[in-house]
């Protein structure tokens, strides 16, 4: 156990509380999927948990919340706007709040933060000073994470992301890649040992997603239905996917479908002014963010499943939560020819020549006259999604993480008046 390997003796009464800090910028908790698995999962192994994030606009609105025994807290957070300028405002604005909110909370044995972006590690080193020991969430590829975004190699921005990425690998005394293509970076570029990099996979909570008896009304009066499940960022690829449906209606004659693209993101409007203007506003329904009952009718019913992401410096290496989902609700899947999707999903997919529109609406015209086909496709998919890629294991290299980064760590108690090192807690 965890404890075992840290602390020593884990005799009940004898172990002094572990405290962990959870800081997130990019989402708020428990919203984030990714993050409140690793918080239940440490809240079980006897951390006491305590996370930092944005309030959300909709849901995790309050500024303080105790859910199953997780401690929130939240800040206000007004989302970038009006390009370089609005990220600093952004940044600069989570940074002050995620301070007075961790000085709150108190010491604490490990400060996790997750990326992007990757400016926490200043919260964090200042935690270090104090006792705590520092592990990095890799979520996104910063750097690749831009250039997919604005093109650019060569410009300050850029320079400034590679440095920040940097620094924080530097700081980190643990990091947690979701893949391995992530692990290679975090060991080529970020300089790490590989004894401290930890494979931690994002892995659908099996229990949010069971299926339920298709809803024949949610086709629209079409023999198939479409699904897109995700955010709609300018590197997602929904205008892939938009002009792929085109394709397969103009090209391929097939007008047999409706499609549903469930989420939200800062491309929304613009996707669906792009629906607009190829004509599919007829066929394509746009329910942003919608409740997770609502989700689960949606995939139920889906005869196939859109992964439109193109390939780019960030999508090629990295592991798309939607797949995930869709394979563990059965469905089987259209994508482009990526890395890390055909390392998801392998047999649970179809892959289309990167970036070509025209392949993808072939791919998807194929699998709507082939229900064998695609009934096969899902069952791998979640016999893949309860086997190798189950949250069970990533929850082992999780907990093996918070052991090598605690390892030879005096625990910083709460009821101690000093930290570590016989440092003033003021």
């Amino acid at each position: 156990m965890l404890g075992d390997t840290s602390f020593g003796d884990t005799v009940s009464g004898d172990r002094p509380d572990r405290r962990a800090l959870i800081l997130v910028e990019n989402l708020s908790v428990p919203f984030d999927r990714r993050v409140w698995q690793e918080c239940t999962t440490l809240r079980d192994d006897g951390w006491q948990v305590h996370v930092v994030c944005p309030r959300g606009s909709k849901r995790d609105t309050e500024p303080e919340a105790e859910i199953d025994g997780v401690r929130i807290h939240r800040y206000p957070l007004r989302a970038a706007t009006g390009g370089p300028a609005g990220y600093l405002r952004e940044y600069g604005s989570a940074l002050w709040h995620t301070v007075r909110l961790a000085r709150k909370v108190g010491p604490v044995d490990v400060v996790h933060a997750c990326n992007p972006p990757d400016m926490l590690f200043l919260p964090a080193l200042w935690l270090k000073r104090r006792g705590a020991r520092f592990v990095f969430d890799q979520h996104d590829l910063v750097p690749e994470l831009y250039l997919s975004r604005f093109g650019r190699g060569e410009d300050l921005l850029y320079r400034a992301v590679c440095a920040l990425e940097r620094r924080t690998y530097r700081a980190a005394d643990v990091v947690l890649a979701t893949n391995e293509s992530y692990r290679d970076v975090a060991l080529r570029r970020g300089g790490k040992r590989p004894a401290d990099v930890f494979v931690v996979r994002s892995a659908p909570a099996v229990d949010r997603f069971q299926p339920v008896p298709p809803e024949q009304e949610l086709k629209r009066g079409k023999p198939h239905l479409l699904c897109y499940l995700g955010v709609m960022g300018p590197q997602d690829g929904v205008d892939y996917a938009l002009r792929a449906l085109a394709k397969l209606r103009d090209e391929l004659g097939r007008t047999d479908w409706h499609a549903v693209f469930v989420g939200a993101g800062d491309a929304f409007d613009a996707m669906v002014e792009l629906s607009r203007r190829l004509g599919l506003s007829e066929q394509v329904q746009f329910t942003g963010r919608i409740p997770d009952a609502d989700l689960v009718r949606y995939l139920s019913t889906a005869d196939v499943c859109l992964s439109p992401d193109p390939r780019n410096p960030l999508n090629d290496v990295s592991t798309m939560n939607k797949v995930l989902e869709y394979m563990a609700m059965g469905r089987p899947i259209v994508s482009f020819d990526l890395r890390e999707a055909r390392v998801s999903a392998g047999d649970a997919a179809v892959y289309a020549p990167a970036n070509d529109e025209a392949e993808f609406a072939e791919l998807i015209a194929l699998l709507l006259d082939d229900p064998e086909k695609r009934a096969r496709m899902g069952k791998i998919g979640q016999e893949r999604i309860s086997g190798p890629l189950s949250w069970r294991n990533s929850q082992a290299q999780l907990l093996a993480a918070y052991a090598a980064a605690c390892r030879d760590h005096t625990p910083v108690s709460a009821g101690d008046p000093y930290r570590a090192g016989g440092r003033s807690r003021r």
